[in-house]
Order: C-alpha cells, then structure tokens, then sequence
C-alpha cells in the first residue's frame, strides 16, 4: 500500500516544486504603435491594388460534369495577395521611427521614410538606414500577424474603413479606443 502512495507524492512534489508559468508583460505603446504601421502598410498594399483593378481566379470545386466552378474575385481581396503582404510588412518596420513627446512623454511611431511611389524615394534609397531600434516593433509586428492574421483577412474581405482602429483598438484591445490616431503616417 505504501509503494501506491509514493509515485502519488512525488507527483505531487513536482508540481509544487516547478516555476509557476512566466507571463512576458508586452509593451503596450510598442505593440499599439506595431499595430497601426502594420495596418497602415497593408491598407497601402491593399489600396494600390484596388488602384490596379486586377482579379485572380478562385475555383471553389469541381462540378459532378468534371469542370470548374471559377469565381473572379479583386486582387486586393485574394487571399494570395494578401498572404504575401503579410509576410513581407513587417520588414518595413525599418521605415518607422519611436518618437517621445516631451510634454507628455507618450510614445508614437511615425514613418521617416518615403513610399515606393514617392518621387524621392529613389534619392533616399541611396542611403542606408539601419538601428536595431526597429526590432522591438519587427517582433511586435510578427506577433500580432501570428495572432490576428484570420481578423486581417474578415477585415479587409468586408473592405472595413479605419482598419487600424478596427484591429487595434476594437479586436484585439493593443490601443486604447480613445488613441485613433496613436501612429502618426
């Protein structure tokens, strides 16, 4: 009877022994200023391909006759355009930078760097910026991506105004909902 109890106690043992779970405390401006770049961006991404009016083939299934049903759907829309936005926004984190307002000491992000389009843009591309000052918000990034990505794609099918607002502040709680304009673009 007593060599019953013994793996019992040592079960128990080793539950009251192990650390107890460690909860990482996030940054709140850090992924609220995460947040609204990453929105910022992809609402850009999304706009420009609204702006090209291209459309991607979506078949659903194969009719009982053995041909397709297709569906036309926007480019912006495509959930292959939009998984490539998603894998490379984060990289332009790079083009943002932390500013602390000295009154208030609040910290906003706000982009220093031009676009793609931009008529300096190919002017700025011949210097090189780099800080390891951006990797806080690359990792915030990644991580809401990993979180929110099913919340990104609802957003943008329903072709929702004010993205960041609506992910930042409303599904997710990274912002505060009385912050609507926490990252200056």
């Amino acid at each position: 009877m007593r060599s019953g109890l013994l793996p019992w106690g040592l079960l128990l043992l080793l539950i009251f022994l192990s650390p107890a779970p460690v909860k990482v405390e996030r940054d709140r401006d850090v992924f609220c200023g995460a947040c609204r770049a990453l929105m910022d961006e992809v609402e850009y991404d999304v706009m420009k391909a609204r702006q090209k009016k291209g459309v991607r083939v979506k078949s659903y299934r194969i009719r009982p006759d053995g041909t397709q049903e297709r569906t036309k759907i926007p480019l912006a829309q495509s959930e292959a355009f939009l998984t490539e936005v998603l894998e490379t926004v984060c990289e332009r984190m790079n083009d943002y930078k932390l500013e602390e307002d000295s009154e208030t000491s609040a910290r906003t992000f706000k982009r220093f760097a031009p676009r793609k389009g931009d008529k300096i843009y190919k002017e700025f591309k011949r210097f090189y910026f780099y800080s390891d000052a951006y990797r806080p918000l690359k990792f915030a990034c990644e991580t809401i991506i990993e979180e929110y990505e099913d919340e990104i794609f609802s957003l943008i099918a329903q072709e929702a105004d004010h993205l960041a607002d609506k992910l930042c502040s409303e599904k997710s709680d990274l912002c505060d909902a009385s912050s609507t304009s926490h990252t200056e673009l």
